[in-house]
């Protein structure tokens, strides 16, 4: 079963504009199948079959057949010298969507795509499915939000209808054995697990280095490096704060996410929905899973997220804030199924403090649909299955 993805339109734009596309995102985010699927008559090899590197990095030349026949490159990280006999046959043959790369490990590939293939290459981030990436399924997550949130949306799950908990005790495995060794030397990998099981327990915080040194035993700059890794891989995205001239108000910790809720329930031991109505992170984990449909969102088309947050040293807080140009749309986001009138006093701070002039629109997004009405006041309601509509140029959800 192939379930049709949103970035597709970017990447056929990308094919007729630039002679290399490059796709990163976690693994098992769909990327390969994918590219496969939209170039069809691209050669395709693997630069994980131990073979294949041998002679990508022996006889390149040979492996790329001098440029002439359009391939899908994937793992291409793993041979970076590669990237510049790609670049001399770009070059020279001028042919659009001749290359298409994929990789897993974000800051290998984006590294030596800057030295070698810098304006040459379209970029895009996929993560594993949107919501209405799904909507051609029938799922009951509208009714149920626990169903989605604690399954997640990596493929696999849906096209092989995988136990989840069982899918994501491999996906940590294969990471922490396999992928982890080959971006850094991690002395001890037992640490490496208990940080991330702490990492899960301050999902929607603020990131403390230093408490987070404290509990795991090792120094400050290591859980800096571990987290710079995590981020490198697509396994949890860190959120800026927004700042202008608020004194000294505004917070600048950045708060921390995961960049699918599966993993962030198996990492905090959630085993079925009925703990996951029940767990203390469950507001924490909603919000966690609306930020990640933001990004993808924003992703999905080949654009840059645009996301903040803001909070200050009172604890007046935004969950999320999307720039386009000098316009501010500010978000709350509340697990809520109920809307009440105290959920938008963060707005309306944050509308005072800005000033309205630089306010567009403003949103709450909710477990479900507002029955009373769409709107109060002058924010917006939206239920979270339509929150990506928000970002989105292609559909805003207050013309809904």
């Amino acid at each position: 079963m192939f379930i049709e993805r949103t970035a597709t339109a970017y990447l056929q734009y990308a094919k007729i504009k630039y002679p290399v596309l490059t796709v990163t995102g976690p693994r098992q985010s769909g990327k390969t199948t994918l590219c496969r699927h939209l170039f069809p008559t691209h050669t395709y090899i693997n630069l994980e079959a131990p073979d294949v590197l041998m002679a990508a990095k022996e006889d390149p030349r040979g492996l790329l057949k001098n440029g002439l026949e359009p391939m899908i490159i994937d793992e291409a990280q793993k041979c970076p010298e590669l990237l510049s006999y790609i670049q001399l046959y770009v070059d020279e043959r001028k042919q659009m969507g001749q290359f298409i790369l994929t990789g897993s490990a974000q800051f290998q590939l984006l590294s030596a795509i800057t030295q070698s293939l810098a304006g040459r290459s379209a970029m895009l981030s996929l993560l594993p499915l949107s919501l209405q990436e799904l909507s051609s399924l029938s799922l009951n997550f509208h009714e149920n939000p626990n169903s989605i949130l604690f399954k997640g949306l990596y493929p696999a799950l849906f096209e092989r209808e995988l136990d989840s908990t069982d899918f994501f005790r491999n996906y940590v495995l294969t990471f922490v054995e396999r992928d982890l060794r080959q971006i850094i030397n991690v002395t001890s990998l037992l640490d490496f697990q208990k940080f991330l099981k702490l990492l899960a327990g301050r999902v929607g915080q603020l990131v403390n280095f230093a408490s987070l040194a404290t509990e795991v035993g090792v120094s400050q700059p290591t859980i800096k490096q571990w987290i710079s890794v995590l981020e490198t891989a697509y396994i949890i995205k860190t959120l800026h704060p927004y700042f202008e001239n608020f004194g000294k108000r505004a917070i600048k910790s950045p708060k921390l996410y995961f960049l699918d809720t599966g993993l962030l329930c198996y990492l905090l031991g959630i085993e079925n929905e009925t703990q996951l109505e029940r767990d203390p992170l469950r507001g924490s984990i909603f919000e966690n899973f609306v930020i990640v449909e933001l990004i993808k969102a924003r992703w999905n088309l080949g654009k840059e997220h645009q996301l903040y947050f803001f909070r200050d040293n009172h604890g007046n807080e935004i969950d999320a804030l999307f720039q386009s140009g000098p316009k501010l749309c500010p978000i709350e986001i509340k697990s809520s199924q109920t809307f009440t009138p105290s959920l938008a006093k963060g707005l309306e701070f944050f509308s005072a403090l800005v000033g309205n002039e630089r306010i567009e629109n403003k949103y709450i997004v909710l477990g479900r649909e507002s029955e009373a009405s769409s709107h109060f006041k002058d924010i917006h309601l939206v239920a979270f299955w339509k929150a990506a509509e928000i970002v989105s140029p292609l559909k805003p959800a207050a013309q809904q």
